[in-house]
């Protein structure tokens, strides 16, 4: 039996978060210092107008993108708020930090030319920032609404043309949710699954999983195989996932009169990627290992420990799993006349 309180010996949890961010503050940086060059080039020749762009450009998105990775999206009240007011609040934010940066002068005094910059010039310099500010913040919010990894193959067109990849797939659902709907509501509903997913989906970003989708009450987590496949991500996903559950029981049982229990399901394969539809176009995972996924998961509600993983899945981990799972040998599952072969994992503490 797995002993799921302890099952953070895993990767340390700070680290991937730490990791996406500063990745993200990175790009965020190299924007701000290229966008800063490109004003410098527009007032006049030598190295003073492109220092002095520099400057400002490295200052602004360092510390603007600082302090959206750090503070802003640790602030639980502004993501409440709606698109449009979140929007607000962070653009009058980066609007201090402009003025602020600007008013020091760092990009004149490090070019060592003089600071008596005009009225004018503040303005459009200020209106400048502001605007590659909004820009950058707006691709913050689209990529926290669609997925960042969703989000940069759009814009890369990762996904135009088809193509088929290997990845697991973490299926997760949480029981029990129809006889908690009643209950709660549906409402209640909605502010309980919400309030589970959020916090599901802080172990998939500290194992390096991709939300695919969220589906009733059901979350699709994928791992490309390179990266599933090193130090059991997926497993130690899954096992975070109830360990931060069981964390979180009071506040629930508070909050809903109720904690989420959930079982999964792993596999691997073969899928085909690609983008979908017209007015409203989407990356889409098809293929027989999704179709699977999805009976595994349907199988775990029937076994102890609530957790099914396909043979397939085992075998391509890069090392076997740090903690115990029991062979169940050959279970029946739609669609395969031959079955499938799996194994399973503790039930939970």
């Amino acid at each position: 039996m797995v002993d799921l309180a302890s099952s953070p010996r895993q990767l340390p949890r700070v680290s991937a978060r730490l990791e996406r961010k500063l990745h993200r503050l990175a790009a965020v940086i190299v924007v701000g210092t290229l966008s800063g060059i490109a004003v410098g080039l527009t007032h006049g020749s030598g190295a003073a107008p492109l220092i002095t762009g520099a400057v400002y450009g490295f200052l602004l998105g360092a510390i603007i993108g600082a302090v959206e990775l750090f503070v802003l999206e640790d602030w639980d009240w502004l993501s409440r708020l709606s698109f449009l007011a979140n929007l607000a609040v962070r653009s009058a934010v980066y609007a201090a930090i402009i003025i602020g940066i600007q008013l020091m002068h760092p990009g004149e005094r490090i070019a060592g030319i003089p600071l008596g910059a005009s009225f004018g010039d503040f303005w459009w310099g200020f209106a400048y920032s502001a605007s590659v500010s909004v820009l950058i913040n707006l691709g913050f919010a689209i990529a926290n609404l669609i997925g960042p990894r969703a989000f940069m193959n759009f814009v890369t067109g990762r996904y135009h043309t088809p193509v088929e990849e290997d990845r697991f797939v973490l299926f997760v659902d949480i029981a029990g949710s129809t006889g908690l709907a009643e209950r709660l509501g549906g409402i209640g509903i909605h502010r309980f699954l919400d309030r589970t997913f959020r916090l599901l989906t802080q172990s998939v970003v500290d194992y390096r999983g991709e939300v695919l989708n969220y589906i009733g009450d059901e979350i699709i987590v994928t791992w490309p195989e390179q990266h599933g496949a090193v130090d059991c991500r997926p497993l130690r996903c899954f096992l975070a996932m109830r360990s931060a559950l069981q964390k979180a029981a009071p506040q629930f049982e508070r909050e809903f009169g109720a904690v989420p229990q959930i079982r999964g399901s792993l596999h691997f394969g073969p899928v085909i990627v690609g983008e979908i539809g017209d007015i409203k176009r989407a990356i889409v995972f098809n293929g027989d290992v999704m179709n699977t996924a999805a009976r595994l998961e349907e199988l775990s509600r029937k076994v102890d420990g609530g957790f099914l993983a396909s043979r397939a899945a085992m075998a391509h981990f890069a090392a076997p799993p740090p903690f115990p799972v029991s062979d169940l040998g050959t279970l029946p599952i739609r669609g395969r006349v031959d079955g499938i072969d799996v194994v399973g994992i503790g039930a939970a503490a």
